[in-house]
């Protein structure tokens, strides 16, 4: 109930934005003409949308609000692509507005060979967390030696202070948002092993629940955002590790202290008029309102609302 109303009272604010946004034109306009009519969002004209598998349920409370119909009757809205498909399905014209993380580095080039341009703009900061099974005694880890588990320098945890076993370090596939951040914020430079087979998880549950079950042991490692884990309740079982001693949580995320952040974008074509729906959603995604919601859903939204209503 507290989330249909928070819904309707979004609603509400942003249909009367858009009442106090829209004016005729003309010089005389303010004397003689009626206001315009509020842009309202209908199941005819409400963006296509698609992205990453972390947004899909901001993605369904947008549409819920916007709509005024439950999570259950948008799901059909938010058939999400995951992150690196969502940016090909915009650029072939099949979605108008991605809710996304950064796309493998593959989606630049293709942007680049397609002549493509889109407007792309954080509404949201997460950190890549790294996940143990809870009875680990393995609390925090330092960069270097995240680096040396997934290059394979280090293979049992007695190297990192735990117990004499060997390490089970779990990869996610090649096109998915966490492995691009992986590659990008964590090794860097560094060729990650060749994952042995069964170690690569194409779907970010698959790759959660196996760290947390692998073998009945907690030999298991493997990262995912933290959004994910950590709102999502995704991590019953598991417990995320500091790195660098920093703990995640949304303050140390928001102020930029725990070491591996990356944005959530959102995204559209460049050049739509200012009236098209996809253009609309997209500013009042970053909006107040919209940032509200984003805060409401569980994400470290951009701009800091404080507790959101």
């Amino acid at each position: 109930m507290r989330r249909i109303l928070s819904a309707l009272a979004a609603a509400a604010l942003l249909l009367l934005a858009a009442g106090c946004a829209a004016r005729p034109a003309g010089p005389d306009a303010a004397s003689s003409a009626p206001s315009a009519e509020p842009f309202r969002f209908t199941r005819e004209n409400f963006p296509r949308l698609n992205g990453s598998t972390a947004t899909v349920p901001l993605g369904q409370a947008v549409a819920s609000v916007l709509l005024g119909e439950s999570r259950e009757e948008v799901a059909d809205l938010t058939q999400f692509s995951r992150t690196t498909q969502s940016f090909r399905e915009l650029m072939e014209g099949r979605a108008d507005l991605l809710l996304s993380a950064e796309p493998a580095e593959s989606i630049w080039r293709e942007k680049e060979e397609r002549g493509f341009e889109w407007e792309m703009a954080p509404f949201a900061v997460d950190g890549l967390v790294f996940l143990v099974n809870r009875d680990n005694p393995v609390d925090s880890l330092t960069t270097e030696q995240i680096q040396q588990i997934y290059t394979g320098q280090i293979t049992n945890w007695s190297q990192v202070g735990g117990e004499d076993l060997d390490i089970v370090p779990f990869q996610r596939n090649a096109e998915a948002g966490s492995q691009t951040a992986m590659l990008k914020l964590v090794m860097k430079d560094l060729p990650m092993m060749e994952a042995p087979a069964g170690y690569v998880r194409g779907e970010m549950g698959d790759l959660i629940q196996a760290v947390a079950s692998y073998d009945g042991t907690p030999a298991a490692i493997g990262y995912t955002v933290y959004y994910y884990a950590n709102d999502m309740k995704m991590a019953e079982g598991l417990k995320l590790l500091a790195v660098d001693g920093v703990a995640p949580s949304d303050q140390t995320i928001r102020d930029g202290e725990y070491p591996f952040l990356n944005n959530y974008y959102v995204l559209t074509a460049a050049g739509l008029d200012q009236d098209d729906p996809a253009r609309i959603l997209y500013d009042w995604l970053l909006g107040e309102e919209g940032q509200r919601l984003v805060a409401h859903e569980g994400y470290v939204s951009v701009l800091d609302v404080g507790d959101a209503p």
